[in-house]
Protein backbone atom coordinates (compact mmCIF):
# COMPACT_ATOMS: atom_id res chain seq x y z
CA UNK A 1 0.00 0.00 0.00
CA UNK A 2 1.34 3.04 -1.11
CA UNK A 3 1.38 6.35 1.55
CA UNK A 4 0.84 9.79 -0.08
CA UNK A 5 0.43 13.09 0.03
CA UNK A 6 0.64 16.52 -2.04
CA UNK A 7 2.60 19.35 -2.23
CA UNK A 8 1.97 22.79 -0.22
CA UNK A 9 1.22 25.32 -2.51
CA UNK A 10 3.12 28.54 -3.52
CA UNK A 11 2.04 31.47 -1.95
CA UNK A 12 4.04 34.24 -4.67
CA UNK A 13 1.69 36.49 -6.23
CA UNK A 14 -0.92 35.58 -4.40
CA UNK A 15 -2.64 37.90 -1.67
CA UNK A 16 -3.12 36.40 1.79
CA UNK A 17 -6.62 35.85 1.64
CA UNK A 18 -5.94 34.51 -1.96
CA UNK A 19 -3.26 32.25 -0.28
CA UNK A 20 -5.61 30.97 2.56
CA UNK A 21 -8.61 30.00 0.30
CA UNK A 22 -5.88 27.95 -2.15
CA UNK A 23 -4.55 26.06 0.36
CA UNK A 24 -7.82 25.16 1.85
CA UNK A 25 -9.31 24.57 -1.35
CA UNK A 26 -6.30 22.05 -2.51
CA UNK A 27 -6.46 20.16 1.20
CA UNK A 28 -10.05 19.48 0.55
CA UNK A 29 -9.46 18.09 -2.75
CA UNK A 30 -6.75 15.89 -1.48
CA UNK A 31 -8.69 14.33 1.35
CA UNK A 32 -11.29 14.10 -0.74
CA UNK A 33 -9.42 12.13 -3.21
CA UNK A 34 -8.13 9.88 -0.24
CA UNK A 35 -4.93 11.56 -0.26
CA UNK A 36 -3.36 11.29 3.50
CA UNK A 37 -1.97 15.05 3.69
CA UNK A 38 0.04 17.68 2.68
CA UNK A 39 4.28 18.30 2.57
CA UNK A 40 4.38 21.89 4.05
CA UNK A 41 7.87 22.85 3.12
CA UNK A 42 10.43 25.05 6.10
CA UNK A 43 12.77 27.46 4.55
CA UNK A 44 13.99 31.20 5.97
CA UNK A 45 11.86 32.58 2.79
CA UNK A 46 8.42 30.23 3.67
CA UNK A 47 5.78 31.08 6.16
CA UNK A 48 6.20 29.03 9.26
CA UNK A 49 5.01 25.30 8.64
CA UNK A 50 3.42 25.26 11.74
CA UNK A 51 1.40 27.96 11.29
CA UNK A 52 0.10 26.28 7.67
CA UNK A 53 -0.89 23.39 9.28
CA UNK A 54 -2.96 24.60 11.80
CA UNK A 55 -4.50 26.29 9.28
CA UNK A 56 -4.82 22.77 7.14
CA UNK A 57 -6.21 20.64 10.32
CA UNK A 58 -9.06 23.59 11.08
CA UNK A 59 -10.48 23.18 7.69
CA UNK A 60 -9.88 19.21 7.05
CA UNK A 61 -11.56 16.54 8.93
CA UNK A 62 -9.05 13.90 8.91
CA UNK A 63 -5.96 15.63 6.63
CA UNK A 64 -2.77 15.13 7.96
CA UNK A 65 0.20 17.99 7.27
CA UNK A 66 3.57 16.42 6.88
CA UNK A 67 5.57 19.32 8.69
CA UNK A 68 8.77 20.14 7.15
CA UNK A 69 11.39 20.37 10.35
CA UNK A 70 14.88 21.85 10.68
CA UNK A 71 16.81 22.44 13.92
CA UNK A 72 17.84 25.16 13.02
CA UNK A 73 14.19 26.68 13.53
CA UNK A 74 12.95 25.28 16.99
CA UNK A 75 14.54 23.34 20.10
CA UNK A 76 13.22 19.74 19.99
CA UNK A 77 11.36 20.00 22.62
CA UNK A 78 8.78 22.67 21.21
CA UNK A 79 8.65 20.20 18.65
CA UNK A 80 7.11 17.36 20.64
CA UNK A 81 4.85 20.09 22.71
CA UNK A 82 3.50 21.65 19.29
CA UNK A 83 2.46 17.61 18.40
CA UNK A 84 1.07 16.86 21.89
CA UNK A 85 -0.65 20.15 22.07
CA UNK A 86 -2.06 19.67 18.28
CA UNK A 87 -2.86 16.30 19.23
CA UNK A 88 -5.07 17.24 22.67
CA UNK A 89 -6.71 20.42 21.49
CA UNK A 90 -7.77 19.18 18.14
CA UNK A 91 -7.39 15.35 18.04
CA UNK A 92 -5.54 15.04 14.85
CA UNK A 93 -2.04 13.88 13.65
CA UNK A 94 0.98 16.14 12.17
CA UNK A 95 3.80 13.78 10.46
CA UNK A 96 7.54 14.80 10.15
CA UNK A 97 9.80 15.28 7.76
CA UNK A 98 13.21 16.21 9.45
CA UNK A 99 15.71 17.85 6.97
CA UNK A 100 19.04 19.98 6.97
CA UNK A 101 18.58 22.48 5.12
CA UNK A 102 20.35 23.16 1.47
CA UNK A 103 21.01 26.48 1.63
CA UNK A 104 24.18 27.76 3.09
CA UNK A 105 23.30 31.22 3.18
CA UNK A 106 20.19 30.58 5.00
CA UNK A 107 22.03 28.35 7.39
CA UNK A 108 24.69 31.08 7.91
CA UNK A 109 21.97 34.02 8.43
CA UNK A 110 20.91 32.04 11.80
CA UNK A 111 24.18 31.50 12.20
CA UNK A 112 24.66 27.67 11.66
CA UNK A 113 28.20 26.73 10.67
CA UNK A 114 28.00 22.54 10.60
CA UNK A 115 28.81 21.09 7.54
CA UNK A 116 26.50 18.91 5.69
CA UNK A 117 27.54 15.45 7.34
CA UNK A 118 27.66 16.93 10.88
CA UNK A 119 23.93 18.40 10.05
CA UNK A 120 23.03 14.97 10.28
CA UNK A 121 24.56 13.89 13.18
CA UNK A 122 22.96 17.00 14.90
CA UNK A 123 19.46 15.66 13.01
CA UNK A 124 19.42 11.93 14.54
CA UNK A 125 19.77 13.49 17.77
CA UNK A 126 17.21 15.76 17.20
CA UNK A 127 14.58 13.61 15.96
CA UNK A 128 15.49 10.73 18.98
CA UNK A 129 14.82 13.28 21.74
CA UNK A 130 11.26 14.00 20.02
CA UNK A 131 10.29 10.52 19.87
CA UNK A 132 11.58 10.11 23.09
CA UNK A 133 9.35 12.59 24.39
CA UNK A 134 6.49 11.64 22.42
CA UNK A 135 6.41 8.39 24.04
CA UNK A 136 5.59 9.51 27.23
CA UNK A 137 6.53 6.88 29.24
CA UNK A 138 8.80 8.70 31.72
CA UNK A 139 10.75 11.47 32.16
CA UNK A 140 13.43 12.54 29.12
CA UNK A 141 17.24 12.67 29.70
CA UNK A 142 19.76 12.51 26.80
CA UNK A 143 23.32 13.50 26.61
CA UNK A 144 24.28 13.72 23.15
CA UNK A 145 27.05 16.28 21.42
CA UNK A 146 24.52 18.87 20.29
CA UNK A 147 21.37 18.10 22.76
CA UNK A 148 21.33 17.70 26.76
CA UNK A 149 18.16 17.40 28.15
CA UNK A 150 17.44 16.29 31.80
CA UNK A 151 13.87 14.75 33.08
CA UNK A 152 12.12 16.42 30.59
CA UNK A 153 8.43 15.71 30.16
CA UNK A 154 5.91 17.24 27.61
CA UNK A 155 2.20 17.39 29.16
CA UNK A 156 -0.61 16.49 28.11
CA UNK A 157 0.91 13.12 27.11
CA UNK A 158 0.26 12.69 23.26
CA UNK A 159 -2.27 9.71 22.36
CA UNK A 160 -0.33 6.52 21.13
CA UNK A 161 -2.79 6.82 17.71
CA UNK A 162 -2.01 9.94 17.29
CA UNK A 163 2.05 9.64 17.10
CA UNK A 164 3.71 11.45 14.15
CA UNK A 165 4.91 9.63 10.92
CA UNK A 166 8.32 10.25 10.52
CA UNK A 167 10.90 10.84 7.37
CA UNK A 168 14.27 11.87 7.23
CA UNK A 169 15.02 13.85 3.75
CA UNK A 170 18.36 13.01 1.24
CA UNK A 171 20.19 10.41 -0.50
CA UNK A 172 23.55 11.31 0.88
CA UNK A 173 25.33 8.39 2.87
CA UNK A 174 24.83 10.24 5.74
CA UNK A 175 21.10 10.64 5.60
CA UNK A 176 21.32 6.96 4.91
CA UNK A 177 23.06 6.56 8.08
CA UNK A 178 20.73 8.93 9.77
CA UNK A 179 18.09 6.65 8.10
CA UNK A 180 19.10 3.33 9.45
CA UNK A 181 19.60 4.79 13.09
CA UNK A 182 16.09 5.95 13.15
CA UNK A 183 14.42 3.51 11.19
CA UNK A 184 12.23 5.74 9.42
CA UNK A 185 11.32 6.52 5.60
CA UNK A 186 13.79 8.21 3.31
CA UNK A 187 12.36 10.69 1.19
CA UNK A 188 13.48 11.60 -1.78
CA UNK A 189 13.34 12.93 -5.85
CA UNK A 190 13.51 9.99 -8.43
CA UNK A 191 16.22 9.29 -10.90
CA UNK A 192 16.16 8.19 -14.23
CA UNK A 193 14.57 4.55 -13.60
CA UNK A 194 17.88 2.90 -15.18
CA UNK A 195 20.26 4.81 -12.38
CA UNK A 196 19.05 1.96 -9.54
CA UNK A 197 20.11 -1.13 -10.80
CA UNK A 198 18.84 -4.38 -9.27
CA UNK A 199 17.29 -5.39 -6.54
CA UNK A 200 15.67 -3.26 -4.18
CA UNK A 201 17.82 -0.51 -3.43
CA UNK A 202 14.89 1.99 -2.56
CA UNK A 203 12.98 -0.21 0.18
CA UNK A 204 12.14 2.51 3.01
CA UNK A 205 11.75 4.96 0.72
CA UNK A 206 9.46 7.59 -0.67
CA UNK A 207 9.54 10.34 -4.05
CA UNK A 208 8.19 13.47 -4.34
CA UNK A 209 6.95 13.75 -8.77
CA UNK A 210 4.74 15.08 -10.63
CA UNK A 211 2.09 13.32 -12.69
CA UNK A 212 0.72 14.10 -16.24
CA UNK A 213 -1.29 11.49 -17.02
CA UNK A 214 -4.14 11.34 -20.02
CA UNK A 215 -5.98 8.73 -22.35
CA UNK A 216 -3.52 9.30 -24.82
CA UNK A 217 0.57 10.56 -24.93
CA UNK A 218 -0.31 13.51 -26.99
CA UNK A 219 -2.89 14.62 -25.06
CA UNK A 220 -1.00 14.32 -21.88
CA UNK A 221 2.37 16.31 -23.76
CA UNK A 222 -0.06 19.13 -24.76
CA UNK A 223 -1.33 19.91 -21.23
CA UNK A 224 2.43 19.32 -19.84
CA UNK A 225 4.11 21.49 -22.62
CA UNK A 226 1.66 24.29 -21.87
CA UNK A 227 2.40 24.06 -18.08
CA UNK A 228 5.42 24.21 -18.45
CA UNK A 229 6.53 25.37 -21.91
CA UNK A 230 10.03 26.47 -22.65
CA UNK A 231 12.04 29.12 -20.30
CA UNK A 232 15.52 30.23 -20.97
CA UNK A 233 15.68 32.46 -18.17
CA UNK A 234 14.42 29.77 -15.41
CA UNK A 235 16.99 27.88 -17.00
CA UNK A 236 19.62 29.91 -15.99
CA UNK A 237 18.10 30.71 -12.69
CA UNK A 238 18.90 27.47 -11.88
CA UNK A 239 22.18 27.36 -13.33
CA UNK A 240 23.33 30.12 -10.56
CA UNK A 241 21.30 28.26 -8.20
CA UNK A 242 22.57 25.04 -8.78
CA UNK A 243 26.23 27.12 -7.40
CA UNK A 244 24.95 27.65 -3.98
CA UNK A 245 23.17 24.54 -3.40
CA UNK A 246 24.91 21.72 -1.56
CA UNK A 247 21.83 19.31 -1.52
CA UNK A 248 22.95 15.89 -2.80
CA UNK A 249 19.39 15.21 -4.48
CA UNK A 250 19.35 18.68 -5.60
CA UNK A 251 22.87 18.73 -7.16
CA UNK A 252 22.18 15.01 -8.59
CA UNK A 253 19.00 15.71 -10.73
CA UNK A 254 20.69 19.14 -12.32
CA UNK A 255 23.44 17.17 -13.09
CA UNK A 256 21.18 15.15 -14.94
CA UNK A 257 18.84 17.78 -16.28
CA UNK A 258 21.76 19.93 -17.64
CA UNK A 259 23.02 17.20 -19.70
CA UNK A 260 19.55 16.57 -21.17
CA UNK A 261 16.34 17.54 -20.28
CA UNK A 262 14.47 15.66 -23.10
CA UNK A 263 11.87 13.41 -22.23
CA UNK A 264 13.14 9.11 -21.15
CA UNK A 265 9.79 7.77 -22.05
CA UNK A 266 7.09 9.12 -19.68
CA UNK A 267 10.53 10.76 -17.50
CA UNK A 268 10.61 14.27 -17.78
CA UNK A 269 13.31 16.80 -16.31
CA UNK A 270 12.25 19.93 -17.71
CA UNK A 271 10.08 21.71 -15.07
CA UNK A 272 13.14 21.24 -12.43
CA UNK A 273 15.34 22.32 -15.50
CA UNK A 274 13.30 25.54 -15.51
CA UNK A 275 13.43 26.30 -12.01
CA UNK A 276 9.47 25.44 -12.02
CA UNK A 277 9.25 22.90 -9.38
CA UNK A 278 11.93 20.95 -7.38
CA UNK A 279 11.32 17.70 -8.66
CA UNK A 280 10.89 15.49 -12.27
CA UNK A 281 7.12 14.72 -13.89
CA UNK A 282 6.22 11.36 -14.88
CA UNK A 283 3.98 11.93 -18.47
CA UNK A 284 2.00 9.96 -20.75
CA UNK A 285 -1.45 7.94 -20.77
CA UNK A 286 -2.46 6.42 -17.89
CA UNK A 287 -1.01 2.91 -18.58
CA UNK A 288 2.70 4.25 -19.55
CA UNK A 289 2.87 6.46 -16.18
CA UNK A 290 1.50 3.24 -14.40
CA UNK A 291 4.09 0.87 -15.56
CA UNK A 292 6.95 3.13 -14.74
CA UNK A 293 5.27 4.49 -11.11
CA UNK A 294 5.16 0.41 -10.73
CA UNK A 295 8.59 -0.32 -11.77
CA UNK A 296 10.05 2.47 -8.35
CA UNK A 297 7.38 0.94 -6.34
CA UNK A 298 8.74 -2.56 -7.05
CA UNK A 299 12.31 -1.55 -5.80
CA UNK A 300 11.00 -0.52 -2.71
CA UNK A 301 9.28 3.19 -2.95
CA UNK A 302 6.74 3.32 -0.32
CA UNK A 303 5.56 6.64 -0.08
CA UNK A 304 4.73 8.97 -2.98
CA UNK A 305 4.46 12.87 -2.95
CA UNK A 306 2.40 14.04 -5.78
CA UNK A 307 3.53 18.14 -6.63
CA UNK A 308 1.67 21.05 -5.80
CA UNK A 309 -2.32 20.68 -7.31
CA UNK A 310 -3.23 23.29 -10.54
CA UNK A 311 -6.50 21.70 -10.84
CA UNK A 312 -8.69 19.26 -9.13
CA UNK A 313 -9.13 16.89 -11.85
CA UNK A 314 -5.09 16.43 -12.06
CA UNK A 315 -6.03 13.95 -8.83
CA UNK A 316 -8.20 12.09 -10.68
CA UNK A 317 -5.82 11.74 -13.55
CA UNK A 318 -2.97 11.00 -10.66
CA UNK A 319 -5.07 8.24 -8.76
CA UNK A 320 -6.17 6.65 -12.10
CA UNK A 321 -1.83 6.25 -12.96
CA UNK A 322 -1.32 5.51 -9.89
CA UNK A 323 -4.14 2.28 -9.97
CA UNK A 324 -2.51 0.99 -12.83
CA UNK A 325 0.99 0.92 -11.46
CA UNK A 326 -0.61 -0.96 -8.08
CA UNK A 327 -2.58 -3.51 -10.81
CA UNK A 328 1.12 -3.72 -12.03
CA UNK A 329 2.18 -4.78 -8.76
CA UNK A 330 -0.34 -7.09 -7.72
Amino acid sequence: MVTLYTTFPSAAGRTPWEFRERLIQEAKWAEAAGIRGMLVYSDNTLLDPWAAAQLLIENTVRFVPLVAVNPVYMHPFSVARMISSIGFLQERQVDLNYVIGGFPRHLRELGCGLDHDRRYDRLTEYAEIVQQLLDGDRPVSYEGEFYRLSHATVTPPLEPGLKPGVFVSGTSDACRTAQQRLGVTRLAYPREIGAYGEGTPLVDSGFRLGIIARDTAEEAWAVAHARFPSDPLGEEVHEIAAETVESQWHLGLSRDAFQSHAPKDTYWLYPFRAYKTFCPYLVGTYEQVGKLLARYLALGVSTLILDEITEEADLHHSMRALRHAQGETS
